[in-house]
């Protein structure tokens, strides 16, 4: 048998993805390529690796066990690859932060420089909502987490980045009255929340809880982008980070609605757990944040600053 580290590379990530499809767009390879290595990779085995039912691909319980194999040497291909940049004295390994979803507007240009000098630094950033992204760090699955309010039950250090600004927002068609909305008016609005488990919810409920304001209509999407898009075609109001919307307000597709109270303002926070053996890299990164951080906001936030 000649197994290569390439049918050992395609065929674990048709396991992880379950479909050669999805596999051969991951790999960047074409469809074929993957489907020909898969065939010359299933050839060496008496015993099927996957089954075909339906045209979907299913692994059996020995291709699932060649899959766990798979990973292991992959594993331990890469950690070669880092101990030979290492040994020429870059840095080299995973860094892996996990951001709430509109952080994705703020951490690329916090670390855009440092991973691009550190070609050895693979990157892994999940972005997802505040409730997941205090799971992964509490259970140690990250180095760093980029938040807008602190978890109380966790132990954490940080580094304080920049403001954050909320908003109550609306599309180019809506008309208000007065120097302020009114808290009448305001009732009237269908309004349109995040997901539970989401910092932006939260703060938007808050803050409607605090001016004891009944609404008569509620919606909820799951991410910030498709808030955005619903609120420009004019399917309600929400409570917005303003880092987000920044094009659509230049353009005229949203527009900020005064509303007495507003902007909440919290801060962006790169958190991690205080008892964290951190690696070279996150001490590295620690570094790089703090001597920069001034620059960044300069160069990429100062707009923030007309709000």
């Amino acid at each position: 048998m000649k197994y290569t580290l390439h049918q050992f590379e395609i065929f674990l990530k048709i396991a992880e993805l379950q479909s050669v499809t999805k596999a051969s767009e991951a790999l960047y390879l074409t469809q074929p390529a993957v489907s020909i290595q898969l065939k010359n990779f299933q050839d060496q085995f008496k015993i099927p690796l996957f089954e075909v039912v339906s045209r979907r691909i299913y692994i059996t319980e020995f291709g699932k066990e060649v899959a766990k194999a798979a990973k292991k040497i992959m594993d331990e291909v890469e950690a070669i690859d880092y101990k030979a940049l290492s040994y020429q004295g870059e840095l080299a390994g995973k860094l892996k932060i996990s951001i709430v979803s509109t952080a994705k507007y703020v951490m690329p240009y916090f670390i855009s420089d440092f991973i691009t000098k550190n070609r050895g630094i693979d990157l892994v950033m999940d972005v997802t909502n505040k409730a997941e992204v205090v799971r992964a760090l509490e259970n140690n699955e990250v180095d760093f987490a980029l938040v807008s309010t602190i978890p109380k039950k966790l132990k954490i250090s940080r580094i304080e980045l920049m403001e954050n600004k909320l908003y109550m927002v609306g599309g180019r068609d809506y008309k208000y009255k007065g120097k302020f909305l009114s808290k009448t008016e305001f009732q009237k609005l269908p309004l349109i929340y995040r997901e539970h488990g989401s910092a932006t919810r939260l703060a938007m409920e808050k803050f409607i809880d605090s001016k004891k304001i009944s609404t008569y209509k509620t919606m909820e999407l799951t991410s910030n982008e498709a808030l955005k898009q619903a609120i420009i075609s004019g399917l309600g109001y929400s409570i917005m980070p303003l880092i987000g919307i920044k094009n659509a307000i230049k353009i005229g597709d949203l527009q900020i609605i005064p509303v007495k109270g507003l902007p909440i303002i919290t801060n962006w926070n790169l958190i991690w757990l205080s008892s964290k053996n951190m690696s070279t890299i996150a001490k590295s990164l620690i570094e790089h944040i703090n001597k920069n951080k001034g620059f960044v906001i300069n160069k990429h936030f100062d707009w923030l600053k007309d709000y």
